[in-house]
């Protein structure tokens, strides 16, 4: 994201007050476009889940099914943490730092929220416990879920690519982050409606799109790459 100049300009406030009408006009056509564009995403076709995926869960062993409890939508949340890590990813906790509150809301509107991760459950829990966080965490181990939703990658996809965010990718990270979304039909069987990855999670961040919103905005542009400033939030110094 590009940074505002070291100089900016200064106006009366009359001035001020017609550059941002000018703007408002360009935001309220963003605005319309983005509900086209959401109408499009609820319209995508449904593909049934034909894989019993089963999961570790604080209540003991659930299948997808399982997960919607009494919604009828779920939204996964594809957190990278592998199965030998020593903490979570510092960006997917940057992502649920924003995310925790919001599984009532969700709920009232008939979505459960899970957040799902191929480490093992007692080590979410611990990671989640030290984080503070209240969602639910289950964790995917033994499935192929995190693969087959294009999250997780074999030791051969890493070494001769395969595809993530509907591209080929030469050497991907054994992990990587995403969104699925997951619907249940009056029948009870289980649908894949959407999924999401790489700049298709910024609008999940409420920390980016408040910055965005400030002089500087996310103020990325001299780092070596864009979250080099990023720490989990018990690791600022201030």
């Amino acid at each position: 994201m590009s940074t505002t100049t070291s100089r900016p300009t200064i106006a009366t406030r009359e001035q001020w007050r017609t550059k941002r009408v000018e703007l408002l006009a360009k935001e309220k056509e963003l605005s319309r476009v983005r509900d086209e564009l959401s109408g499009e995403r609820r319209e995508l076709p449904w593909v049934p889940v034909e894989e019993e995926y089963v999961f570790q869960t604080t209540e003991g062993d659930r299948t997808l099914a399982e997960l919607f409890g009494s919604r009828s939508q779920l939204l996964v949340y594809h957190f990278m943490y592998g199965p030998d890590w020593d903490a979570g990813c510092p960006s997917c906790s940057f992502w649920m730092d924003s995310f925790d509150g919001t599984a009532v809301h969700l709920a009232n509107r008939d979505v459960e929220l899970a957040v799902v991760s191929l480490a093992p459950l007692d080590v979410l829990q611990a990671y989640r416990e030290r984080m503070g966080w209240s969602f639910r965490w289950v964790s995917s181990a033994g499935s192929r879920f995190n693969h087959d939703y294009g999250v997780s990658f074999t030791e051969d996809e890493r070494r001769d690519g395969a595809e993530y965010n509907f591209a080929f990718v030469p050497k991907p990270n054994d992990e990587l982050p995403g969104v699925s979304v997951f619907a249940k039909d009056a029948a009870g069987a289980v649908h894949h409606t959407y999924s999401s990855y790489s700049r298709g999670l910024d609008v999940l961040n409420c920390t980016y799109q408040l910055l965005d919103l400030v002089p500087k905005g996310r103020d990325e542009d001299g780092l070596p790459h864009s979250a080099a400033w990023l720490r989990r939030h018990d690791e600022y110094d201030g």
